[in-house]
């Protein structure tokens, strides 16, 4: 696999089963080729933890798309290659509550790989916070700003195949498929 969608989304509340903001950085063989951020209407309430942690709230989104909108803009994107997160579980099921949540279908399953688990097996003995790891590295980060962590999860993969990481070891597979 050459292409990696590396997201990361921000959430306007303890259920994270809305988008607040996604930042996405494409990655093809072993550059960085694009990079996409879009705040989101989250069409529901915001949690003060989360607008702290952020600095998103109500009227910051109040001109952003819904999901639906956005998702009819980087659908094809996000279909384009192998997803990558760091603490990728919560990135993925938070993608997979609003697909199920709008009642959009989209494909029964995604391959992902998740940067926080392949630092545990590469680098063991260190912190493997996004922050810690880019301290690490040496890319900078506006952390919790959805464009800043899914350009630094992509510098921090990019940092893993240079080193000769076997990504194949570490693909996972999240399903997509409604169960009623």
């Amino acid at each position: 696999m050459s292409r990696f969608i590396v997201f990361d989304v921000e959430t306007p509340n303890r259920h994270n089963d809305r988008m607040s903001a996604i930042g996405i950085t494409v990655v093809d063989d072993g550059i960085i080729t694009e990079e996409l951020y879009s705040l989101v209407d989250p069409e529901t309430y915001f949690d003060y933890f989360n607008v702290k942690l952020t600095g998103i709230n109500e009227k910051v989104v109040a001109d952003a798309p819904n999901f639906p909108k956005l998702w009819e803009q980087i659908e094809p994107i996000m279909s384009s290659g192998l997803l990558v997160a760091h603490n990728a579980v919560f990135d993925m099921n938070v993608l997979k509550r609003c697909l199920r949540d709008y009642e959009i279908e989209w494909r029964p399953y995604s391959r992902y790989i998740c940067t926080v688990q392949m630092g545990r097996r590469l680098l063991p003995g260190m912190s493997h916070k996004l922050n810690d790891l880019c301290d690490h590295f040496g890319i900078g980060l506006n952390h919790h700003h959805a464009a800043s962590d899914s350009h630094a999860c992509a510098e921090i993969l990019l940092r893993y195949l240079e080193n000769g990481a076997d990504i194949r070891q570490f693909i996972r597979t999240c399903s997509f498929i409604k169960i009623m």
